[in-house]
C-alpha cells in the first residue's frame, strides 16, 4: 500500500480548518441538530488528521534511519539497522490504520438500532435459541450503556420466540450491531430430546437503523391501519377487545402487527415505527437496485446452508464463518460478552476481510 502522505496531510488540513469555521457559524450555533452533526465531522477530521501527522513523522524517522545504515561508522550502522527493524512494522500498522480511517463512515452508523430475531429451520428448538440470542443481545446493550426496548414478541408454549423484535436505545448502536444480520445456526442437544442427539437449528437476526419520523415521512394516504384482537401463542385469544394494530404500507405491501402494550394507541405508535424503518430499508435498497438480494443477504431464509455462525454447544465454540475464526465460552457469550467478536469482525470489514460462507457445506460441520 502507498498512501500518499504528502496529499492527505494538505487535504485534511483543510477540512478540519473548514469545519472549524462552520463550527462557529452563526447558523450552526442557531440549530443544535447542526452543530452536532458538524462537531462529529470535526472529530473525526481531526482524528484523520492525527493519524497522517503521526504517521508522516514515522515515515520520515524511518527514511532517516534507512540513510544511516550507509554511515562508515560501524556502530551508527547498527543503531540504525534497530530503528529500522523497529519502525518498519509501526509504519505499516500506521499505515493500516489512516487507510481505515480514510473509509466515509456510514452515514447511518450513529443510529439507533431496530433487531428483528425470528425462529428458522428446527421448530421449538429454534424459538428457544432465538429467546438466547434475544437475551445475549440484551445483555450486550446493558453492558454497552443501551437501553433496550421491546416492541413485538410471538412466544410458543415453550417459552421461546417465533418471532421478537426490539430496539436498541444508544447512540451508535446501528453501527455496532449491523454485522450480525444473518442466519446463526445452533447446534446442541435439545431438552426435548430423549435420545441425547445432536440438532441443528437455525435462528434469523436482521438489523435497521431506527428511523424517526423527521428524517423519513411517509405518505398517511399509504398507510392502512387495523384494529385486531391480540393473540397469544398456539393462536388463541389473550385480548378481547380491540387494542392490537396491524399496520400496512400499501405500495410495498410491508405489515407490521403490535400487540404487546394494552392500549390501541401505544401499539399503534410501535407499530409505526417498526414500519417506518422497514420501509426506508425496503427504500434504501430499491436505490441501489438490490432490494431483493439485500433482503436475502441480511436475514436469508433460514436455509442451514445460508449461516454466518455456528454456536456449537457439544464442542462449546462459537464459529464466525465470515472470519473463518473460533471463540470457546458460550455460556459468557451468550450471556452478553460477545464485543470482542463483533469488533474483530467491524475490524475485518473496514479491511475488506470478511468472507461469504459458501452454501452446500455439511450440516454436522461449522468449520
Amino acid at each position: 500500500m502507498s498512501l500518499e502522505i504528502e496529499k492527505i496531510l494538505a487535504t485534511q488540513r483543510l477540512e478540519v480548518e473548514r469545519l472549524d469555521g462552520l463550527l462557529v457559524s452563526p447558523e450552526a450555533l442557531a440549530a443544535p441538530k447542526r452543530f452536532q452533526g458538524l462537531h462529529k465531522e470535526y472529530a473525526r477530521a481531526r482524528f484523520v488528521l492525527e493519524l497522517a501527522e503521526n504517521l508522516s513523522r514515522k515515515k520520515l524517522a524511518l527514511e532517516s534511519a534507512k540513510t544511516a545504515l550507509l554511515d562508515d561508522d560501524v556502530e551508527i550502522r547498527v543503531l540504525a539497522e534497530n530503528e529500522v527493524q523497529a519502525l518498519e512494522p509501526l509504519v505499516l500498522a500506521g499505515e493500516n490504520e489512516l487507510e481505515a480511517a480514510l473509509i466515509p463512515p456510514d452515514p447511518l452508523d450513529d443510529h439507533e438500532a431496530i433487531v428483528e430475531i425470528r425462529a428458522g429451520t428446527g421448530g421449538d428448538e429454534a424459538a428457544l435459541f432465538a429467546s438466547e440470542l434475544f437475551r445475549m443481545y440484551s445483555h450486550l446493550g446493558e453492558n454497552l450503556g443501551w437501553k433496550t426496548g421491546l416492541l413485538s414478541q410471538h412466544q410458543n408454549d415453550l417459552g421461546g420466540f417465533k418471532e421478537i423484535i426490539f430496539e436498541l436505545n444508544g447512540e451508535g448502536a446501528y453501527g455496532m450491531m449491523k454485522l450480525e444480520s444473518g442466519v446463526h445456526r445452533v447446534q446442541r442437544v435439545p431438552t426435548t430430546e430423549k435420545k441425547g442427539r445432536v440438532h441443528t437449528s437455525t435462528v434469523t437476526v436482521a438489523v435497521m437503523p431506527k428511523i424517526e419520523e423527521e428524517e423519513f415521512k411517509m405518505d398517511p394516504k399509504e398507510i392502512k391501519i387495523e384494529a385486531t384482537t391480540s393473540q397469544g401463542a398456539g393462536g388463541q385469544s389473550v385480548n378481547t377487545t380491540y387494542s392490537s394494530c396491524r399496520a400496512v404500507h400499501i405500495p410495498t405491501g410491508i405489515t407490521v402487527v403490535c400487540q404487546d402494550e394494552r392500549s390501541f394507541s401505544q401499539n399503534r405508535d410501535r407499530a409505526l415505527s417498526i414500519l417506518r424503518t422497514r420501509v426506508f430499508t425496503a427504500e434504501q435498497t430499491k436505490k441501489q437496485a438490490m432490494i431483493e438480494a439485500d433482503r436475502r443477504g441480511q436475514i436469508g431464509t433460514g436455509e442451514r446452508s445460508e449461516k454466518i455462525r455456528t454456536y456449537n454447544f457439544p464442542q462449546d465454540r462459537l464459529t464466525d464463518h465470515r472470519l473463518k475464526q473460533s471463540w470457546h465460552g458460550l455460556p459468557n457469550i451468550l450471556n452478553g460478552e460477545i464485543a470482542v467478536i463483533i469488533t474483530a469482525l467491524k475490524t475485518a470489514a473496514r479491511a475488506g476481510a470478511l468472507t461469504a460462507w459458501a452454501d452446500g457445506e455439511s450440516e454436522g460441520e461449522d468449520e
